[in-house]
């Protein structure tokens, strides 16, 4: 299985804030951002692996600057790190304003997900070669938020993530 880089599972999804999107307050309702987001991360780990893709975890995602009902939704997606069969995909959401022509970051997240056999078992994907410096530091930390994904899942033990212990240790 040949390795990919981070630029090949690269994509942009653009969305309208309309009325039906938005809180009371003309604000694009946090839910459907994630939903958005989901689609976006699952296209960005699709193309990755060339097959089906399950979400399996969300990471936190904090909404710096909300984004008004008639604004532009840009969302950035591309896979940073492959394991076995999971990948994590960063995305950076940015809204913009068509009227006064600006463009401003609303957040970003990791999502995470798996990909799937032709009899919807997990499968192995490319691993990932990160080519920038914004890629190896993604890639580099991407270990460690597996390994908090894990204990916060209950699929790891806490002594057993070395990365972590490295991190607050010292080591």
């Amino acid at each position: 299985m040949n390795s990919k880089t981070a630029k090949e599972s690269f994509i942009v999804m653009t969305e309208l804030v309309l009325p039906n999107d938005t809180n009371v307050f003309g604000n694009l309702m946090g839910g459907r951002l994630m939903y958005w987001m989901d689609i976006a991360s699952a296209l960005a780990a699709g193309k990755h692996c060339n097959s089906p893709v399950v979400t399996a975890s969300v990471d936190n995602i904090s909404f710096e600057s909300s984004i008004k009902l008639g604004n532009v939704v840009h969302i950035e997606a591309k896979v940073t790190r492959a394991f076995n069969s999971s990948m994590e995909v960063h995305m950076k959401v940015w809204g913009e304003d068509t009227v006064q022509q600006y463009r401003y970051k609303s957040n970003e997240a990791y999502y995470t997900f798996v990909a799937l056999d032709p009899n919807r078992r997990p499968k192995p994907v490319p691993q990932l070669i990160p080519e920038t410096e914004e890629e190896q530091k993604l890639f580099e930390g991407a270990l460690r938020r597996r390994q908090l994904r894990l204990i916060l899942g209950g699929k790891m033990k806490p002594h057993d993530a070395a990365e972590l212990k490295a991190l607050f240790a010292g080591e």
